[in-house]
């Protein structure tokens, strides 16, 4: 049961799979970015002290049945219908999205009703390719590229891990993506239901801890792409 006291506007979810390093200071600059978010940590059965950071942390915990980032969002989702936020916000737990920017593309969406979501835009000159690498950045390309082309939805950088959505577009979602197509499918239901999304530029930093995503994801993404599209 997710406790809420109903003075939140902002549900942030992470989902983990053993994030220690990172989670931590994510969530410390996710509080020092908002005011009294709600924050959510979906755990996929870490093996490392994920669940007692976020604990220490004082964020709420859910345990996925399933594997996988879009399998950790399905849960969280099901699990926070009709809950009494404005704002659901997402952002990895690797420390790689600055949540200092969670502020500003909240004030977006408040300025305008028409936008359903704000996205951080990783892909600006702003981008070291030390912190991601050639296959990587070529991969996001590419795939922006066809996003763009075959579902009609045109971002920059489509694949982004922070972004925020209005809670009303997403209460009764229920994902299919079990991975790390789960972006691709969110950016296809706000542009269905008709909204806006809007992207700001942001930075990119070394990730704290193992990574998890490897060019074969792309194939999956690819895949999302094109069942969107149909």
């Amino acid at each position: 049961m997710i406790e809420h006291n109903g003075i939140e506007e902002t549900l942030v979810i992470v989902a983990t799979l053993n994030e220690e390093t990172g989670l931590g200071p994510t969530l410390t600059e996710v509080k020092s970015s908002l005011e009294n978010p709600l924050c959510l940590v979906v755990d996929g059965r870490s093996t490392d002290r994920t669940v007692e950071v976020a604990k220490e942390c004082g964020a709420q915990i859910l345990f996925q049945k399933g594997m996988g980032k879009g399998d950790a969002i399905a849960t969280a989702i099901g699990h926070t219908k009709g809950l009494k936020v404005k704002y659901v916000a997402l952002i990895d737990a690797d420390y790689t999205y600055p949540a200092k920017h969670l502020s500003t593309m909240i004030k977006i969406l408040e300025g305008n009703p028409k936008i359903g979501m704000v996205c951080g835009n990783r892909l600006n000159n702003q981008l070291k390719l030390d912190v991601m690498p050639n296959v990587f950045h070529l991969g996001n390309r590419f795939l922006s590229f066809t996003h763009s082309l075959l579902n009609g939805v045109d971002l920059d950088d489509p694949l982004t891990g922070l972004r925020v959505v209005r809670q009303e577009i997403v209460n009764n979602w229920h994902p299919k993506s079990k991975g790390f197509d789960i972006e691709v499918e969110l950016n296809h239901l706000v542009a269905n239901k008709g909204y806006r999304i809007v992207e700001i530029p942001i930075e990119y930093r070394a990730r704290l801890g193992e990574k998890k995503l490897a060019p074969i994801h792309g194939f999956t993404i690819f895949k999302r792409i094109l069942t969107e599209s149909i």
